[in-house]
């Protein structure tokens, strides 16, 4: 049998190739897909939450696999519909719904995308950065900044409520395209169609891909592809002509009169010219003859910046809505779909305020390079609502939750939460706004460790500072220390001490799940060698899964067992045990060391 590597590499080249695929099917027969899939969605947070039924990535088995294959097999496997919950819309009061599959519906949903995104990944745009492999919203801001100069016009899209009105139709027309494989496409429809459990009472979903699936990110991406499509085959070669704009003649003037004061020795008025020219495009920006239409996407948000006039980027937006609703059965969001003037106004994508600058002739007498050039800014609101979290009337505060953690873990807390922030905001030209950001949760941090203490702000400063050298020098920072048992380093975390300095080449990506390789794969290699790692019995070989480490200290056990000392020692999540010593774990019992 292939490995899963073989498998998703030939798959690869003929995506490559634009060759349809035929007999995808039988390719969820092969359980190293599996295996490998389970590598990577074991760790995530999810695996461990049950959907419509307890099944939970705990109890894992090569048995499992091969009881999902032989249903598959028969084609009897049916999808489980989802629990339905909702959370917290970002920067809104409003909520959204969060599907909940069961833990099997994961895995071979795992394996579904698996084999779409080896086939359909090579074949999308480059202008598309969503959950694909290598790419994120840096790489995404990174194009708009390095290739959109001279934009005039920004166009804002917005499409309502995206992923919950993707049509199922329209889905399975664009994968029959190039997919000929029945069986694996009503497959695909009967996940689409699998439906939701909300109070326990089953809902229809008649659009849109599963919220909380596995496979949506690549779905919609497949959906999506066809406006990429659209914009690139139709739009950029209609809106995109002109091979330089012609020159500017008030800019030409104002040389030809720079030379003249030369050559008469006039240095006054040629350094006022010089700062007249500055203020000058040296290209007319007005040249009928001259259009550039470039587009980026990320996801559902996707952006437009247009060189030419506004009644053109009316309508290309007009054109896209027509599209959107023709094609692809979607709506535009009239409200939140705008056109931004580049230079006078803020575009937002991504979280980050993006706009047109011009050098300042008050400020900047050296260079005009910046004229025309795109900017990444930090928006103010970002700033307000994140100190916001960390303020009570007005002020800095502490945080009552974190009063009964240790320092170290207080700290390095608020060093996580801070230092991801910055990461993302390391492309803003003005990165250095979140130093008010810094001083805010800094303080708030001070009063926990105050109040924690029953101590004084300015005790707690003097007892944690401290300064550490960076690339970029010394840097102050508060930091706590936790010595450890001879020979081991000590435990340190650290506020502050971060550089709140631009870097062009930042470059944060969509994290690719862990383990992404089986050869690799610790806990596949551990499953695979068929032997409890507490009795060492080689038959009815289970995966034991807690949902993070803390959870083996739990308060009020007397006395740790024997297999909490194993995986704490081990620093493992996971145990591969037989079932009957997994039984026991559940059960409280002694496991079979201690049976004696």
């Amino acid at each position: 049998m292939q490995t899963a590597e073989t498998v998703l590499d030939i798959i690869r080249k003929r995506g490559e190739r634009g060759l349809p695929i035929e007999r995808l099917y039988r390719q969820l027969f092969n359980p190293q897909l599996y295996l490998m899939a389970y590598g990577r969605i074991y760790a995530n947070t999810g695996a461990m939450t049950p959907g419509v039924t307890k099944e939970t990535a705990d109890g894992m088995s090569l048995e499992k696999i091969g009881s999902i294959i032989d249903a598959l097999r028969a084609e009897r496997y049916r999808w489980s519909p989802a629990r339905r919950v909702y959370i917290e819309k970002k920067g809104s009061t409003k909520k959204r719904p969060l599907g909940l599959p069961p833990w099997s519906d994961k895995l071979v949903a795992e394996v579904v995308r698996l084999l779409l995104e080896a086939y359909y990944d090579v074949q999308f745009s480059d202008r598309s950065h969503g959950f694909r492999p290598q790419r994120g919203c840096h790489t995404a801001l990174s194009e708009v900044v390095e290739v959109w100069k001279g934009t005039h016009w920004f166009i804002e899209g917005d499409i309502s409520d995206c992923f919950g009105s993707l049509d199922h139709d329209v889905m399975l027309s664009i994968l029959a395209e190039k997919i000929h494989d029945g069986r694996f496409l009503r497959l695909i429809s009967h996940m689409l169609k699998a439906g939701y459990l909300e109070d326990w009472r089953w809902n229809a979903t008649l659009s849109g891909a599963p919220q909380g699936g596995v496979a949506s990110p690549i779905l919609s991406n497949i959906y999506l592809d066809r406006l990429d499509q659209f914009i690139e085959q139709s739009l950029l070669p209609e809106y995109n002509h002109g091979r330089r704009r012609r020159p500017n003649r008030e800019y030409q003037v104002v040389e030809y009169a720079i030379q003249r004061a030369k050559r008469h020795g006039d240095r006054d008025a040629v350094r006022e010219l010089r700062l007249r020219r500055r203020t000058l495009p040296s290209q007319d920006p007005n040249d009928p003859d001259y259009r550039r239409l470039r587009y980026v996407r990320y996801a559902d948000d996707w952006l437009l910046g247009f060189a030419g006039p506004k009644r053109e980027a009316e309508e290309i937006k007009s054109r896209i809505r027509m599209f959107l609703r023709d094609e692809l059965k979607l709506e535009l969001s009239e409200s939140k779909t705008l056109i931004t003037h580049a230079a006078s106004q803020a575009a937002h994508f991504l979280g980050y305020e993006i706009r047109v600058q011009h050098a300042d002739t008050k400020i900047t007498r050296h260079r005009r390079a910046v004229n025309g050039a795109i900017g990444l800014f930090v928006p103010r609101q970002v700033i307000r609502q994140k100190c916001a979290r960390y303020m009570s009337k007005g002020k800095p505060a502490q945080r009552g939750p974190l009063l009964h953690d240790e320092d170290f873990t207080i700290v390095a807390k608020y060093q996580a939460e801070f230092w991801g922030l910055v990461q993302y905001y390391l492309l803003a030209q003005d990165v250095f706004r979140l130093g008010r950001l810094q001083w805010v949760m800094e303080t708030s941090m001070l009063k926990t460790l105050a109040g924690k203490h029953r101590s004084t702000v300015t005790k707690m400063s003097r007892k944690h500072k401290s300064t550490i050298e960076t690339p970029d020098g010394p840097r102050r920072c508060i930091q706590v220390t936790v010595p450890r048992d001879e020979g081991k380093k000590p435990l340190v975390a650290r506020f502050g001490g971060i550089s709140l300095k631009r870097q062009r080449t930042a470059v944060l990506t969509d994290l690719r799940p862990v383990m992404a390789s089986m050869k690799r794969n610790e806990l596949i290699h551990r499953l695979l060698a068929e032997c409890c790692e507490i009795c060492e019995t080689r038959t009815n070989l289970e995966v034991h899964h807690v949902r993070k480490l803390a959870d083996l200290n739990r308060p009020g056990r007397r006395e740790r067992p024997a297999w909490v000392h194993l995986m704490a020692m081990r620093r493992r999540k996971t145990l591969v045990i037989c079932r009957r010593c997994h039984e026991d774990i559940h059960a409280g019992r002694p496991t079979a060391p201690l049976r004696k």
